[in-house]
């Protein structure tokens, strides 16, 4: 868990960064200013040092399993999540499950 303590407090709000792997998932807490974005907000997580393939121009966030644009500002205990791109089309894997084959990861 990583809190900003360089963030006056009193106009500072926490929020959680989430990203999930195959394997895990990573949340860190964290303070920032009031009006900060959730752009803003994945910046100062560091969680993209931790994670290069993170592409925000690519992947969608989200706020409590709500896609949310980037410029929309985080709220008090927002949990901010930032989601991977599909393997594959659900679609596609709806007709492989119908036709009895079996999905490759």
């Amino acid at each position: 868990m990583a809190i900003n303590d360089s963030i006056d407090t009193a106009a500072a709000i926490e929020v959680e960064i989430v990203y999930a792997l195959l394997s895990r998932q990573v949340l860190t807490k964290i303070r920032v200013p009031s009006g900060t974005t959730l752009e803003q907000a994945i910046q100062l997580s560091g969680i993209m040092k931790q994670f290069p393939e993170i592409d925000l121009s690519k992947n969608r966030i989200g706020v409590f399993g709500r896609l949310a644009k980037r410029d929309a500002l985080v709220e008090s205990r927002d949990r901010v999540e930032i989601y991977r791109p599909l393997l594959i089309d659900p679609k596609e894997a709806r007709r492989l499950r119908v036709s009895g084959n079996k999905i490759r990861k």
